[in-house]
């Protein structure tokens, strides 16, 4: 049993999904009644896997944001790891379980009690925890329960530290993916923080600027406020699609920065990131762009794409106003609110980017 159980935790480290097999062998091993793994990285929201009695709990509890406000999380962060799986009563103060309502409220009406757990900091900066949960009935483990989990600790941890490189090189395979098809990327989480980035992106020095904390900027400061406020919004909110102009420069042309949402399948092919950021160059053409296309491009609403796509056609703003059927002042208010989603001041500017020309030097404020 404990040969083909080992076998098994290393199949994991390359197959998510035998997880909750593993955990159930270990369930039957120490005599409890699930159990489960997390894998915390300040970047991402947790990685959650588990047996499936267990495995609703642990969602719950991060649905409700129980991971980061609870207080036996915070000991996690500053107590010494231990050296072996320990009963949870024998290792955090009474008072701190007890307060641990998120947890409490979903186990104690399943007839769970307390956890065994023991956690390693991997040297790829995550924490990886595992616990199993102990029947009400059958709360504190004994000593032997206790050794049969010690022996199979150094291989969970082996596995869990394999599969977290995994996941990381995943993510860095699927940018890398994208340079074959001339296309700069990088994947993010919802903190702004970077998590893998290609070649292309990398030799772009003067448009994307590292930042502290694995953060990313853009050179141009107009880009770089459009650009932190999508990249920053938090797990708590939905993430637009955007796309955001850069203006050419001395050493760099005209691009778009796409910021696009991973969501589903998306986020699992990139690891756990929340947003694909990649840049393509914008071409000098005489052609004028649709509504539509700019509706997508800059998320304009179908009003301020028709008033773009006619300026970029050569219409002003008064002729514009009147052939739609709206006053000049609308127009102008609809204008506004396209230089603050174009990131440009001036009617030429915009025309400019919209067409993929070169802004003029000293553009005259729009009519």
């Amino acid at each position: 049993m404990i040969e083909g159980l080992v076998d098994r935790i290393y199949e994991a480290a390359f197959v998510p999904e035998i997880w909750p097999d593993v955990f159930d062998r270990l369930s039957d091993l120490s005599n409890s009644a699930g159990g489960g793994l997390g894998l915390f990285d300040e970047r991402l929201e947790p990685t959650l896997i588990a047996s499936e009695l267990i495995q609703p709990v642990l969602e719950g509890i991060a649905a409700e944001g129980g991971f980061k406000t609870s207080s036996v999380t915070s000991l996690l962060m500053t107590l010494p790891p231990p050296p072996a799986f320990v009963y949870d009563a024998d290792y955090f103060p009474s008072e701190a379980l007890e307060a641990n309502r998120t947890r409490l409220d979903r186990t104690r009406p399943m007839g769970i009690g307390g956890e065994i757990g023991t956690f390693i900091p991997l040297p790829t900066g995550e924490l990886l925890l595992f616990v199993m949960e102990r029947w009400l009935t059958n709360d504190r483990p004994s000593r032997e329960e206790l050794d049969r989990l010690n022996l199979m600790r150094p291989h969970l941890a082996r596995s869990g530290l394999i599969g977290a490189r995994l996941r990381l090189e995943r993510a860095r395979a699927a940018t890398e993916a994208l340079t074959t098809i001339g296309l700069p990327a990088a994947v993010m989480t919802s903190k702004g923080r970077v998590l893998s980035s290609n070649r292309l992106l990398e030799a772009l020095p003067q448009v994307f600027v590292p930042t502290a904390f694995d953060g990313l900027a853009i050179a141009d400061a107009e880009a770089n406020r459009l650009f932190q406020q999508t990249t920053t919004y938090g797990t708590d909110v939905e993430m637009p699609v955007r796309s955001i102009p850069i203006p050419p420069g001395e050493d760099r042309d005209a691009m778009i920065v796409h910021i696009i949402p991973l969501r589903r399948l998306a986020h699992e092919l990139f690891s756990g990131a929340d947003m694909l950021i990649a840049a393509t160059a914008l071409n000098p053409t005489n052609l004028v762009p649709s509504p539509t296309v700019l509706t997508g491009l800059f998320d304009l609403t179908p009003a301020e794409a028709r008033l773009a796509a006619a300026l970029s056609a050569g219409d002003n703003l008064k002729a514009v106003a009147a052939r739609t059927n709206i006053t000049y002042s609308t127009a102008r208010t609809y204008l506004e609110r396209i230089f603050a989603k174009t990131g440009t001041h001036h009617q030429a500017q915009l025309v400019a980017l919209l067409k993929g020309a070169q802004a003029p030097v000293n553009p005259s404020k729009g009519n």
